[in-house]
């Protein structure tokens, strides 16, 4: 049969039940302190774990700031904080710090949630145990439909949040977030202990916890979309200036840095080169009314870049401390790229076997570095000393060192 004669596929229709209200109607949001201690009181009161979630305004306003709070625990129902005219959330911290907190993809929220006093000391996150437990899918959506058989509604997760006052529809689809969470976490954990992984769970939530906030990124202007096309060092400065400019001004007016002036126009404008700020205002973005205005601000930096001394030019990259690109192993160390093949194979034989990603077996640049340079004398017992120095598990440690170990005798 050809393809225009093929019959079209036809998607499968979901069973899920949606998911349209909160069970116990939407609660109206707490922003005063009376209201806050009330809840504080009613969670402390209340049984079991505590689903979290966090609401922020990425792409509208400058950082990661939360700018509404979900919470829910059995005895004290669901509770939505305001955390911009409440910054101190001491009570609810107070009420639940024993607690096991409940949070999807942990990382994405702990960061906002510890800036205004909330860090849990116990944790489960159900999108890492849903990786764990072999999920097809691992969006909270996804999860949600395939273990508890409701649909979650979509659409709001990418708004800004820093909208006062908040539509009704906004703080339902933010109330539903947290009302499955803790039934969520109930059967990923049935899972787990039927596949033999509550211990690996634990641990990986454990050292969640224990990593604590991310260190600053070294010459964040490096991520600037397109700046890959920029060739000399001169103009690297001058992207670099470019790009704190735009940094300051954001953090000043409290605006994502994209919507101030985006990376396209940061990237064209270095490479165009204007000579005056007449030509830069010529360029596209720079022509529109509010960088007209700024014109003399973004031609300044441009001076600016232009004027560091040669000895002051930043290098096309930073020096790294490990090993070099994969594409070039084969040619700089042909045994370290025979060695790094083995493993991978390895890893994803172990991977399939278990059903967990090989990512979430161990971290793809430890297999790198331990490949690029296994120990002087390559035992089982050397292998897990390296991975253990390297951040691994103790879980991961124990199902991979004995195929690493193999990898890295390859010939």
């Amino acid at each position: 049969m050809s393809e225009e004669t093929a019959p079209p596929v036809e998607e499968p229709v979901s069973t899920a039940v949606p998911l349209l209200a909160p069970r116990d109607g939407l609660p109206p949001v707490i922003e005063t302190s009376t209201a806050l201690v009330g809840y504080a009181g009613a969670l402390a009161a209340g049984s079991g774990p505590v689903a979290v979630d966090a609401e922020r305004a990425s792409g509208y306003r400058y950082g990661q700031k939360a700018y509404l709070v979900q919470l829910r625990r059995a005895g004290a129902g669901t509770g939505l904080v305001d955390p911009v005219p409440l910054p101190d959330l001491s009570p609810v911290q107070q009420a639940i710090a024993d607690a096991e907190w409940v949070l999807h993809a942990a990382n994405q929220d702990l960061p906002c949630l510890a800036e205004i006093g909330l860090v849990p000391t116990r944790l489960f996150d159900t999108e890492l145990a849903a990786r764990l437990t072999g999920q097809p899918r691992v969006g909270l959506g996804a999860v949600v439909e395939s273990l508890l058989g409701f649909s979650l509604q979509k659409g709001h997760s990418a708004a800004d949040w820093s909208t006062r006052p908040l539509p009704a529809d906004w703080l339902v689809y933010a109330a539903l977030d947290v009302e499955v969470l803790v039934d969520l976490r109930d059967a990923l954990a049935a899972i787990l202990d039927e596949q033999g992984k509550t211990e690996w769970a634990r641990q990986e939530f454990a050292a969640i916890l224990a990593a604590g906030p991310a260190a600053p990124r070294v010459d964040p202007w490096r991520r600037t979309s397109g700046m890959h096309g920029l060739r000399s060092r001169r103009q690297l400065a001058v992207l670099r200036a470019l790009w704190e400019a735009r940094d300051l001004l954001a953090r000043r007016r409290d605006v994502a840095p994209g919507r101030v002036l985006p990376d396209s126009a940061i990237v064209a404008a270095v490479a165009a080169d204007p000579k005056s700020d007449a030509e830069l205002s010529d360029l596209p973005v720079f022509r529109g009314r509010a960088n007209r205005k700024l014109a003399s601000t973004w031609y300044a930096a441009l001076q600016k870049g232009r004027a560091v001394a040669d000895g002051d030019l930043p290098p096309h990259s930073l020096p790294g401390d490990g090993p070099p690109p994969v594409n070039r192993w084969a040619d700089r160390d042909p045994a370290a790229h025979k060695r790094l093949q083995a493993a991978r194979a390895g890893l994803a034989a172990l991977a399939e076997q278990w059903t967990v990603p090989v990512e979430n077996l161990l971290t793809p640049d430890l297999v790198r570095r331990l490949m690029w340079s296994p120990p002087t004398d390559v035992t089982p017992e050397t292998v897990a000393a390296f991975l253990r120095d390297g951040g691994a598990r103790p879980w991961q440690v124990e199902l991979t060192a004995d195929p690493l170990t193999e990898a890295a005798t390859t010939a």
